[in-house]
């Protein structure tokens, strides 16, 4: 008999990467909720996505066993809310909140671990006095209490920047703004924490220099469990932006135990079990310090290719088993490669795509690379602006996930793949002038 796993808007890498679970005859995934409900919508009307999932699961003729979902906000909200209804494993909504809503967590990370978390703010759009209601010192960061992908996140250098940014801000922060308050509404909210809506942002000092990384891990029966930590290369002239990720990381092994050490602390703080995380710190290397980027309360799908390269199979094997309250069957290095990444596919000027990678292109990448995917995030035709999930610099035209002997080996098998795929980008500029 297998278990019955609901995926809520599952997409092609999940098609491809699940098959690959070790025993995977003991899963039958179903699809809960469309991708286009959950992530390409315009918005995200949360009670009625609960209602329309609750109502699915209850017309389904099967055991409902578990619930799983990878994607950022709404489906990372989604998963508590419906577990809780069907008395499913997992962690309450509370501690879900304590990670997602980035002012609660940020006041509840100054309490466990206090060393690793900079100055920051609450702060309204919407509030006339913004400018006035800044405490910490410029420049700052300042992103919506809830947004994914560095979606409205700017660097803040001074005053007069702010002012500008804050109608950008104003103008799109509805989208999660909306749907985070729906979600808030059925938790229970210290007072500090109520008076910071979906509509409010977060700012902090900076601390984005040094080296960037992922712990991913797991929470079961109490106890912190890790997979893997994953290297983050940003972008030189936009350090905001990420380029790639490489698996496994290059950190000294005590720097690894130190970021264990602090999220273990932070984690049974807030109470959160049965369920993965990924949490992003920084490494400034010339003062020792470990900073605390952000806890997100879900695999992260962006590392599921490349836990497969290296280890054996994606960490959606944590996602499921964990969710079904059994002990994760993840292997630990019986991939086919000791390194892999995956690789961002950026450009930083909008303009129409004339020419994307065809279909022999592709195949003929990942026949040259065994266990290379090539995935597009844009079509001919299509202008570069009109892309979701986008951060506030660059475009992402597609990704690459690959694995490699080495690291130089990696790097030149990457070099090889871009040109190999061939896009054609059109600037506005020319299209203007013609």
């Amino acid at each position: 008999m297998s278990w019955n796993v609901f995926i809520i808007g599952q997409d092609e890498l999940s098609k491809r990467m699940l098959p690959n679970l070790r025993h995977v005859e003991d899963y039958a995934f179903h699809e809960l909720l469309s991708l286009d409900e959950v992530v390409h919508a315009e918005e995200y009307p949360f009670a009625r996505l609960t209602a329309d999932a609750l109502d699915q699961l209850e017309r389904f003729p099967g055991s409902v066993d578990a619930i799983v979902g990878y994607w950022d906000f709404p489906t990372s909200g989604l998963l508590p809310v419906l577990r809780r209804e069907r008395g499913l494993p997992g962690p309450s909504l509370e501690a879900f909140l304590k990670c997602e809503h980035k002012y609660w967590s940020r006041l509840e990370q100054a309490r466990a671990v206090p060393e690793c978390v900079p100055g920051f703010q609450a702060l309204d759009p919407f509030d006339d006095r913004a400018v006035e209601a800044v405490e910490i010192d410029y420049p700052f960061w300042i992103k919506p209490v809830k947004a994914h992908s560095s979606h409205l996140g700017f660097r803040i250098e001074n005053a007069d920047q702010l002012r500008e940014v804050l109608p950008v801000i104003r103008e799109g922060i509805g989208r999660f703004g909306q749907p985070f308050d729906e979600i808030m509404a059925l938790a229970e909210l210290p007072e500090e924490v109520a008076a910071v809506t979906g509509y409010h942002c977060v700012a902090e000092e900076i601390i984005s220099s040094g080296r960037q990384c992922t712990l991913e891990g797991y929470v079961q029966n109490g106890e912190v469990h890790l997979v893997g930590i994953i290297d983050s290369l940003r972008d030189d002239t936009h350090p905001s932006v990420l380029l790639r990720y490489e698996y496994p990381t290059l950190l000294p092994d005590e720097v690894q135990e130190r970021m264990l050490a602090i999220t273990r602390r932070f984690l049974a703080r807030i109470g959160y079990d049965d369920s993965p995380f990924n949490i992003e710190f920084f490494l400034d290397e010339e003062n020792d310090r470990i900073w605390l980027l952000e806890i997100n309360a879900r695999i992260s799908r962006s590392h599921a290719a490349i836990f497969q390269l290296v280890d054996g199979a994606p960490h959606m094997q944590v996602m499921v088993d964990t969710a079904l309250g059994i002990p994760p069957r993840m292997p630990h290095r019986e991939g086919d490669y000791p390194i892999a990444a995956k690789q961002m596919l950026r450009v930083f000027e909008d303009g129409w795509v004339r020419r994307v990678p065809s279909d022999e292109e592709i195949r003929q990448v990942e026949e040259t690379f065994p266990g290379t995917l090539v995935h597009l995030n844009v079509h001919e035709g299509m202008r570069l602006s009109e892309l979701k999930h986008q951060d506030s610099f660059s475009y992402e035209l597609g990704v690459l996930f690959i694995g490699g002997e080495s690291r130089e080996a990696l790097t030149a098998r990457i070099e090889q793949c871009r040109q190999m795929l061939s896009f054609e980008i059109e600037p506005l500029s020319s299209w203007h002038r013609s």
